[in-house]
């Protein structure tokens, strides 16, 4: 048997850290992290994650060139306007079935998604849609429209030029 002489430590050596003591230094860690980021939750709180979106009021000028009968599409709306001898008046492209957005065809308005057809003043041609497309406030403000997509009028509800 032979003895071999145990390592003196150095003095640069780190100490040993018992297990206890590891243990509350990871825990004070993890509570400070868990503390961290819920506040960088509550900064974020002040500002909304929500988009912004258009008014559903919006005013609108038709081009001279519009033809009696002919849709005009705002950029961005889902709303055709037409002028007849009438007058003028709006009518929503968001198909009555599940809500796709309807296009317009010579003979009225065809669902692409489903197969729904609507005549030229909203009325269901042929089904899945059960109802017509709505008809929404229209009022002239000078020499520009005011269509407002929050307001449902009867069909036939037109604006005099």
């Amino acid at each position: 048997m032979s003895t071999t002489p145990e390592p003196v430590p150095s003095r640069l050596d780190p100490e040993p850290v018992p297990r206890r003591d590891f243990l509350g230094i990871a825990s004070l860690c993890s509570t400070a992290a868990a503390l961290l980021f819920a506040g960088i939750g509550m900064l974020r709180l002040p500002k909304a994650a929500v988009l912004s979106s258009p008014s559903k009021r919006f005013r609108v000028t038709l081009p001279e060139s519009l033809a009696e009968g002919e849709a005009y599409i705002p950029p961005g709306r889902s709303i055709a306007l037409f002028r007849d001898e009438e007058g003028v008046f709006a009518i929503s492209l968001v198909c009555t079935h599940l809500g796709c957005i309807v296009s317009s065809i010579p003979d009225g308005f065809e669902c692409a998604c489903h197969g729904s057809r609507f005549d030229p003043d909203g009325g269901v041609m042929k089904g899945p849609a059960p109802t017509a497309l709505p008809w929404h406030r229209v009022t002239k403000s000078e020499d520009e429209f005011i269509v407002d997509e929050e307001e449902i009028v009867p069909m036939g509800t037109r604006v005099s030029l």
